[in-house]
């Protein structure tokens, strides 16, 4: 259907980067990328519990979760507590190194 609605809204995503960004305009922190792709990947979830067939969409899922360990792996590496607060306030399960 031509008329879906995005995955995040520009007010949302607005609310995101500035709860984990700490401004407005620091979108490219590791913190904001972990938390639009989380955000993302929830909606991306629903969507394929109603859709069990859609494997295009069953992918995009596969690389956005591989995208977010990517980046929680250097977080963790580079700052441990910004990871652990992360971790907490998204809801993510933490990896033992």
């Amino acid at each position: 259907d031509t008329t879906r609605m995005p995955t995040i809204t520009k007010t949302r995503k607005a609310e995101l980067i500035q709860e984990f960004g700490k401004a407005s305009t620091n979108t490219g922190s590791t913190t904001v990328q972990i938390a639009l792709l989380s955000e993302r990947i929830g909606h991306l979830t629903e969507h394929l519990k109603g859709h069990v067939k859609d494997f295009h969409s069953r992918r995009g899922l596969l690389m956005m979760v591989s995208k977010r360990n990517r980046l929680l792996k250097y977080l963790q590496t580079t700052q441990v507590e910004e990871y652990r607060k992360l971790t907490e306030q998204l809801g993510l399960r933490q990896k033992h190194a």
